[in-house]
């Protein structure tokens, strides 16, 4: 990931699981000031998407495909679009997982 502009994201296993597995393509944040900073006019490369704060916590690096603005179960969120996986790491304990 040298010379990459690194989105960091922190995901509940659920939602890490589905990503993981190529189900979920789209991670959605509300639009708020804090996420308006981190998002709006903003370029990156990859997310780097953490399952917990472990310090051998579950990670895995995603291509990061722009973001549009939707209004999603009434209320107004950055939907970031999700590329290829490419890379994991810790990630053994989701080899058989149930979703």
């Amino acid at each position: 990931m040298e010379n990459k502009k690194v989105l960091h994201l922190i995901l509940m296993r659920k939602y890490f699981e589905l990503i993981l597995n190529g189900v979920k393509t789209k991670e959605y944040r509300d639009k708020t000031l804090y996420w308006d900073r981190r998002l709006k006019d903003k370029e990156y490369d990859v997310i780097q998407f953490r399952n917990g704060y472990q310090k051998l916590a579950p990670v895995m690096v995603v291509e990061h495909k722009g973001y549009d603005v939707i209004e999603r179960n009434g209320v107004i969120v950055y939907s970031i679009n999700l590329g290829n996986i490419l890379e994991k790491r810790n990630c053994g304990i989701f080899d058989n997982a149930q979703i």
